[in-house]
């Protein structure tokens, strides 16, 4: 009788202690009867809150779903433009559930499947947003609405899932890999053909200059020897002049003072020898005792 006093309070305390269940901080509950979910008097899912809760053991059992904020950050997708140009783009989403018994429904509660299936919505409105824009049109400032338009379509279309989503975000915009080298070639293509005909201008300007500099230097050089050839000219005539008024005023006198430079010419040099005859007129004045007035 005590033995099964004993069993009889163990067996008490089980499915006492399987009747409670605790729904932790973050997360919501429901419970599952017969493969269907509690309901109330109106037909509204039962949610429980973070804490201590009862169910019936062994009939209802009991499911847990995250109640915070998610993201879904995925790999990047394919987008075409409106010029049919091809995008890879960088999103997220910020989502959460909102109705637990349609969520359930929709996905059996498995996050993962929550995912791929708001994937879709979220691709769908991005798609339809991309391809209703041009890039200079994404790029230049139409990014917000077109992530507002987005949120509002994946928002209408993830009611369904008892999803809401809380934000739709573009992180980065990026051209194929194939497009972007085609790109980089052409544009390089370009300078570089902007940049020969920058040196064939350089080129064709230098040499405008440097022959009209050549030009103005044999000008210069012309002009400058003419006037040398003037100068030099007036100057010999100036000399001449002042030699024929000098000879003119007295010969004898001028024709000593050219034998003088003559005889200082000649030995300059204590090396220096001449062979003449003594009576040779080059002594002529070293023969007479003075120059006649």
């Amino acid at each position: 009788m005590k033995n099964f006093t004993i069993i009889t309070l163990i067996v008490v305390a089980l499915i006492f202690v399987s009747a409670l269940f605790v729904v932790p901080e973050g997360q919501r509950g429901i419970v599952i009867q017969f493969g269907k979910i509690q309901r109330d008097a109106e037909q509204n899912v039962v949610v429980y809150e973070p804490g201590l809760h009862f169910k019936l053991p062994m009939i209802e059992t009991v499911r847990k779903l995250d109640a915070r904020v998610q993201t879904l950050d995925d790999a990047q997708d394919r987008f075409v433009t409106a010029e049919k140009k091809d995008l890879l783009v960088d999103s997220y989403v910020k989502w959460r559930i909102k109705d637990f018994g349609a969520y359930f429904l929709a996905t059996g509660g498995n996050t993962a499947q929550a995912e791929v299936l708001l994937k879709q919505y979220i691709n769908n409105g991005l798609r339809t947003e991309f391809g209703a824009r041009t890039i200079p049109e994404i790029v230049s400032g139409e990014r917000t609405q077109l992530m507002q338009s987005a949120l509002q379509q994946a928002g209408e279309a993830s009611k369904e899932l008892g999803i809401e989503v809380v934000d739709v975000r573009v992180k980065q915009i990026n051209l194929p890999q194939e497009v972007s080298s085609s790109i980089f070639a052409r544009m390089e293509a370009e300078r570089h053909a902007v940049a020969r005909e920058h040196r064939s201008r350089g080129m064709e300007e230098a040499e405008i200059i440097r022959a009209d500099v050549d030009a103005r230097v044999t000008v210069m050089l012309a002009d400058a020897e003419r006037n040398s050839r003037t100068v030099r000219g007036d100057g010999d005539a100036q000399a001449a002049k002042v030699y024929a008024e000098v000879y003119n005023k007295n010969a004898e006198f001028y024709s000593f003072i050219r034998s003088l430079d003559a005889y200082r010419n000649s030995f300059k040099n204590k090396d220096d020898i001449m062979v003449i005859q003594p009576d040779n007129d080059f002594f002529k004045y070293m023969k007479t005792d003075k120059v006649q007035n």
